[in-house]
């Protein structure tokens, strides 16, 4: 970096001494003179804490008011409840409109705020219904009865077992193609913070997008192109087994989908995980994959 800010500060000074004309320093006829150089460290002792080898432990870590901690996330349960809180037809769904740039920007240090702008520029209500779906797996943590959710696994028979306690409970987004344009892991984090688990897509838009889904442990599911795609927001998407065949490498995992009008069945796909790309999503996120490694 420093190399190449010299390299622009010669260009420059070339520039301005040949009258404005664009010109590299190579082309100027100077003579380059070192000069001895001492480096005060004073200001950087005044001015800049350095707690490097030098712990306060008893020493509680203050936050400012915009500065919160993330919220804990939970490793893979061994079976999923997926309710859908936003169906986008749209061609390709980019990573502005999954979480908008300008006024969220005072809240990267603050991302339970920052979640609360989550599609709120193509779809309002995703917010409120995520957080809602987020509340039932609170309660379900907690040992609360649910007797929809309990409902469900019963029409289901209980595949592999499913109970209130190996069962997770968490929304998914459908999107055509999403994750189009920059690359701001805000897109996949802040759904997280929502409760979100998983993503189904056509296909995704980036290799990042697909990738910080998986680092925050949200599982980026394709499905076949010509599978039509007609669900609703509120429709739900059980899939048993999921820890299993996410652990053996499985690529496509059958689900079935609940709706008003009955259950059907579905196939998910789970195409071109890595070993570590697994490891992250059954920990929950890429901090629990580290957390781990401790």
């Amino acid at each position: 970096m420093t190399g190449v800010a010299l390299m622009d500060a010669r260009s420059i000074a070339a520039t301005a001494a040949n009258s404005g004309y664009i010109t590299s320093a190579a082309d100027m006829d100077i003579e380059y003179k070192s000069y001895p150089y001492h480096f005060d460290s004073e200001i950087y002792r005044k001015r800049v804490y350095c707690g490097y080898k030098k712990p306060q432990k008893d020493v509680e870590l203050r936050y400012s008011p915009n500065i919160t901690p993330w919220p804990e996330m939970y490793p893979l349960a061994e079976n999923l409840l997926l309710v859908l809180a936003a169906v986008i037809r749209d061609p390709v769904t980019t990573t502005d409109e999954l979480i908008p740039s300008g006024e969220t920007s005072s809240y990267r240090s603050n991302p339970v705020k920052l979640a609360d702008f989550t599609l709120s520029r193509r779809v309002p209500e995703y917010v409120n219904r995520a957080k809602k779906i987020r509340d039932l797996e609170s309660e379900r943590r907690k040992g609360s009865k649910l007797p929809k959710f309990e409902e469900i696994l019963d029409k289901l028979n209980h595949p592999n077992g499913a109970n209130n306690l190996n069962t997770a409970i968490g929304s998914v987004i459908f999107a055509n193609k999403p994750g189009d344009g920059s690359a701001r892991e805000q897109a996949a984090s802040s759904q997280k913070v929502l409760g979100g688990l998983a993503n189904i897509a056509y296909e995704y838009a980036t290799k990042r997008y697909r990738s910080n889904c998986i680092n925050w442990g949200i599982i980026p599911f394709t499905i076949d192109p010509e599978e039509p795609f007609e669900y609703q927001p509120g429709d739900k998407i059980f899939i048993p087994g999921i820890r299993k065949a996410i652990a053996g490498g499985i690529e496509s995992i059958p689900a079935k989908i609940i709706t008003g009008s009955g259950i059907k069945d579905i196939l998910l796909h789970l195409k071109g995980l890595t070993r570590e790309e697994r490891e992250i999503i059954i920990s929950g996120s890429l901090i629990n994959f580290y957390a781990r490694k401790k």
